[in-house]
C-alpha cells in the first residue's frame, strides 16, 4: 500500500516520523485522544450545519462527513477495547485550543464563516497526516492497518473545508487566509512539540 498524492497535505512543518514509536508506547493514551478527536469532528461538523442551514451545499458536503466520523469513533472504540482499555475522560486539547486563540473573530457572518472552515480543515489536514505516520512507522500490524484505513477515508475531509470555502468566499481571500494559518500552525506545533500521549 503506497499512498497517493492526495495525502500531500500543504503543512509547513512535518511530523518526525519517530513520533510514532514514542506513540505506540502509549497507545492507550493515543487512542483515547484520538476518540475525543473524532468525536469532535463530528460535532463541529453538525455545529457548521445548524448555524449555516441556508448554505445547501454546506449542508450537503457535511452531512455524510458527520455520519462517517462517529463511524470512525465507534472504530476507535472497538480498538480500545480490543486492548483492554476504557475511553476514559476528555482531556484538554492545547492545539485545538492554540489554533482557536488565532482564528480570527468578529466580521460578517461569511468571515465567520471562513476561519470555522480553515480552522477544520488545518484540523483534519494535521489529523490525516499523524495517521500516515501511524500507519508507516508502528509495529503493530493491526493498528497499521486501522490507520492507513483511516487515513484513505479522512484525506479528503480538509479539501471538502477549503472546497466548501472557495464556494461561498473569492479564492483569493481563501488562499491568503489558508497560508497565514498554515505558517500559525507550524508554530504552535514547533512549540507544542510531539506529545508521546496525544494525536496532536
Amino acid at each position: 500500500m503506497e499512498a497517493k498524492d492526495k495525502f500531500t497535505l500543504g503543512l509547513e512543518l512535518p511530523t518526525d516520523p519517530r513520533w510514532a514509536n514514542v506513540a505506540e508506547k502509549n497507545i492507550g493514551e493515543i487512542l483515547i485522544d484520538h476518540a475525543y478527536c473524532e468525536q469532535k469532528a463530528a460535532s463541529s461538523c453538525i455545529s457548521l450545519i445548524i448555524q449555516y442551514p441556508e448554505k445547501d451545499k454546506l449542508v450537503e458536503m457535511l452531512t455524510p462527513v458527520v455520519a462517517e466520523e462517529w463511524s470512525h469513533f465507534e472504530r476507535v472504540l472497538e480498538e480500545l477495547r480490543k486492548r483492554g482499555f476504557s475511553l476514559g475522560r476528555q482531556r484538554k486539547d492545547e492545539y485545538v485550543d492554540a489554533l482557536q486563540k488565532v482564528v480570527k473573530t468578529g466580521g460578517s457572518r461569511e468571515q465567520q464563516l471562513l476561519e470555522k472552515l480553515l480552522l477544520n480543515a488545518l484540523i483534519e489536514a494535521r489529523s490525516c497526516e499523524r495517521f500516515k505516520i501511524l500507519w508507516k512507522n508502528i509495529e503493530d500490524p493491526g493498528l497499521s492497518t486501522f490507520y492507513y484505513e483511516l487515513m484513505v477515508s479522512e484525506a479528503g475531509h480538509y479539501k471538502n473545508f477549503l472546497q466548501l470555502a472557495k464556494t461561498y468566499i473569492a479564492e483569493e481571500v481563501v488562499d491568503k487566509r489558508w497560508r497565514e494559518l498554515l505558517a500559525q500552525e507550524a508554530e504552535i506545533m514547533k512549540n507544542l512539540g510531539t506529545r508521546p500521549d496525544r494525536m496532536h
